[in-house]
């Protein structure tokens, strides 16, 4: 080992190299884990999109790995790699930026390891990920390679932190097929060609000895411990101890400072690295910039190496596979300056090979090899291993996560995932609007009706097929969200087979309504009341007016968003019903000035009442040209999908005349409702506001609701005995409306008696 010495840094020793003796290094193969790239596409979709700026990335490395063969009994040693897993793209930031950069971090920082190994090394690098399979192909390769070798070079004379910025620096670049789930890649570990090489003195390497290894693992113990998680952790300075009791070790940075009497050229100084080589006579990669560093900064030109391979809990059995072994730069040729690279401003050349036509500019080599052994990319399909469930959660919100790419960055897809989705009716209009809503990443919702599948059904409603209306017909809400978990399987559907109360049907009429029907019983209330507590957004697509009176008024008592939509044989109306009456005066100043908007039924001075006893078979059936309930639902899903990307929801106010965009949705307007008409293909906007006396949203019945609850919603149900018929009239003062209506018509002379005779004009 190294001893006392007044020289700092022992000169060139007098060493000749032959062919046989000159140092073979072993590469370094990198091993990318899947989980690595499913972070990529991540990152890629989510924040990076066609940002093609370098990433930083941190790998590690450690000794190979050592396995019994199970036939043979003997040990084999399984070479060490570069592994990059999840946890390498973790410098990026929120924004997709890269953080601060590497060489402005310290190495003292520790690295955040995938491995539990003890001796695991970090190496740091940078991604370069292209958006296209083209401008991967086409890069300049060799440019990218030797502008690295520069800035290593560089690194390896002035970085005060070298084995982190050189001796083991990498790159990779990529292009990621994210509908393929195929991962293009080609990694480059440069390492500096030394000129003349490193050459092997006397016998070679040899292993070491027991108690030798014992005293070093010990103290390599100590310095992995002291400096862990760094880079220092896979690389030291040896030094005996007096008395031959151990050995120190410190940083590789301490050279000059690290043997009190400095180096004798008889007693080169010894340098430690965790060696990932498997080889018998060629040591580890990171060896190579190490030696270069040596060489370049502090003219070192012969060294001791040892290349250590065992875990730090192997030597004591006396199965250590480390070795040692004396390097020298032969000085058969020291006179000779040409091919020598020398850097502008130095003053001799280095011992380093120049790039052709470049002297000022090293020559390098480092890149990786394919499973061909062929100088070219390598290829991880991932599709055929990943598991079918999260292939198809990665494939349906690409074309959502696409979009924030290039055409809308600033749309919220997370508040669209979020947003938990109760679908009163299973229809034709609730299928549509169920598959739409798969479609924009809504993956929880809820649908309500009470019917069964019937024969005419599947033709329209695309949720349904023939075998589903045999035996009487499956359930229309339990099917539908059966089917939805078989077209995506990460969608949480749930179907409710039950009938929405509806004033004027008692607790036996109703029973052809698509979610209505079935009586006004408190259960029913409850589990309507509940259902709405469970979820965000309501839409409301029955076939009677009176089935959407309740949820109309639990949407107002409750603050959601409430979508509704209704079919005529060409016309549809799909319109957002306005906020709720507010609770108190504080609430009303926040939400803004201006009338509230109107809902389904503010249009209207009527009471809702029984609109399906005594129909004819074409009017209990929903008679529509087949084109317009698809038109429909996808209105309706798209005007809550742009009401959710508004700051204020459903407080958004209409917009005003002409077709200006709301500046605070990216998506456009927001209308009140859409009348559209088949026979005329329009489409026409609509604003009306919240009528004072309506019998759903106003705000004496939103209150009294408040209130009293289901004793309220049992007299309007027309279910309390002892309230008489035309409860919501009297509540909301439409009675007072129509007597004074009628008196001024009657005062008008517009209606008076009749003017006819009544006599027979046969009779005399």
């Amino acid at each position: 080992m190294a001893s006392s010495s007044s020289s700092p840094s022992p000169s060139a020793p007098n060493d000749t190299a032959t062919a046989s003796n000159i140092l073979q290094f072993s590469p370094l193969p990198t091993q990318i884990s899947a989980d690595f790239w499913h972070a990529l596409s991540t990152l890629k979709l989510d924040r990076l999109r066609l940002n093609e700026a370098p990433l930083p990335l941190r790998g590690e490395y450690g000794v190979a790995r050592r396995v019994k063969d199970r036939k043979t009994g003997e040990v084999v040693a399984v070479q060490g790699t570069l592994a990059l897993a999840e946890g390498s793209l973790e410098a990026v930031d929120a924004r997709g930026q890269a953080g601060p950069p590497l060489e402005a971090t310290s190495s003292s920082q520790p690295f955040s390891a995938s491995s539990n190994r003890p001796l695991s090394v970090p190496a740091y690098g940078t991604l370069l990920n292209y958006n296209t399979a083209v401008a991967f192909t086409s890069a300049d390769k060799n440019a990218l390679f030797n502008s690295q070798a520069d800035e290593i070079l560089s690194n390896l004379l002035h970085s005060p932190e070298p084995l982190r910025d050189a001796v083991l620096r990498f790159t990779i670049l990529a292009y990621a097929d994210l509908k393929k789930h195929k991962f293009y890649h080609w990694a480059a570990l440069p390492a500096l060609v030394a000129k003349p090489g490193w050459s092997l003195q006397g016998g070679g390497w040899s292993a070491i000895e027991e108690e030798q290894g014992e005293k070093m693992s010990e103290a390599l113990r100590e310095h992995v411990e002291r400096y862990k998680g760094t880079c220092d952790a896979g690389f030291a300075l040896v030094r005996q101890k007096e008395k031959g009791e151990g050995y120190h070790l410190g940083r590789i940075t301490d050279y000059v400072s690290f043997y009190p009497g400095g180096v004798e050229e008889s007693e080169p100084p010894t340098v430690l690295f965790i060696d990932p080589s498997s080889h018998d006579s060629a040591p580890g990669w990171p060896l190579r910039n190490l030696l270069n560093l040596f060489a370049v900064r502090w003219g070192v030109k012969k060294l001791r190496a040892v290349c250590w391979r065992d875990e730090l809990s192997s030597t004591s059995t006396g199965t250590s596979a480390s070795l040692m072994g004396t390097v020298f730069l032969p000085t058969d040729n020291a006179s000779s300056t040409g091919g020598l690279v020398q850097p502008e401003g130095s003053p001799s050349p280095l011992p380093l090979a120049q790039l052709a036509s470049f002297p000022a500019r090293p020559a390098a080599v480092g890149w990786e090899r394919n499973a061909q052994n062929k100088l070219a990319p390598r290829v991880a399909d991932l599709g055929p291993l990943m598991d079918p469930h999260r292939l198809a959660d990665q494939a349906v919100d690409l074309n959502l996560k696409l979009m924030r790419w290039r055409l809308l960055p600033e749309i919220d897809l997370e508040v669209i995932s979020r947003t938990r989705c109760l679908i009163l009716g299973a229809g034709t209009l609730g299928c549509y609007v169920a598959r739409l809503l798969l479609a924009w990443g809504v993956r929880e919702m809820t649908l309500v009706d009470n019917g069964k599948v019937s024969f005419s059904n599947p033709v329209r409603q695309p949720l349904f097929d023939f075998e589903d209306c045999l035996s009487g017909g499956r359930s229309k809400a339990e099917c539908a969200a059966e089917r939805l978990g078989k077209v995506f399987p990460g969608v949480k559907a749930r179907g409710v087979e039950m009938g929405v109360p509806m004033p004027g049907h008692g607790h036996t009429a109703g029973k052809g309504d698509k979610a209505g029907g079935g009586g006004g019983s408190e259960r029913d209330v409850a589990h309507l009341e509940r259902l709405f507590d469970e979820h965000d957004a309501i839409f409301l697509l029955m076939d009677s007016r009176e089935s959407r009176w309740l949820p109309t008024l639990l949407g107002a008592a409750k603050g959601k968003l409430v979508i509704n939509a209704a079919l005529g044989f060409d016309t549809f109306l799909v319109m957002r019903h306005g906020a709720g009456p507010p609770t108190n005066e504080a609430t009303q100043e926040k939400e803004g000035e201006g009338r509230r908007l109107g809902c389904y039924f503010c249009n209207d001075v009527v009471a809702p009442t029984d609109s399906l006893t005594d129909r004819t078979l074409d009017q209990m059936c929903t008679v529509t040209r087949p084109g317009l309930a698809a038109i429909a639902s996808a209105s309706a899903v798209e005007l809550m999908i742009s009401l959710l990307q508004h700051p204020r929801r459903h407080n958004a106010p209409a917009p005003p005349s002409g077709d200006d965009p709301d500046p605070q949705c990216c998506l456009g307007l927001l209308p009140h409702q859409l009348r559209g008409s088949l026979s005329s293909f329009s489409s026409r906007r609509v604003t009306g506001q919240a009528f004072d006396r309506c019998t759903a949203c106003s705000e004496v019945v939103v209150r009294q609701y408040r209130t009293e609850g289901w004793a309220m919603v049992r007299k309007a149900l027309g279910e309390d005995p002892a309230e008489a018929e035309g409860y919501l009239e009297r509540l909301t003062g439409l009675d007072k409306m129509y007597e004074e209506t009628e008196r001024l018509l009657m005062e008008g002379g517009d209606v008076g008696e009749w003017s006819g005779s009544e006599e027979d004009e046969s009779e005399l």
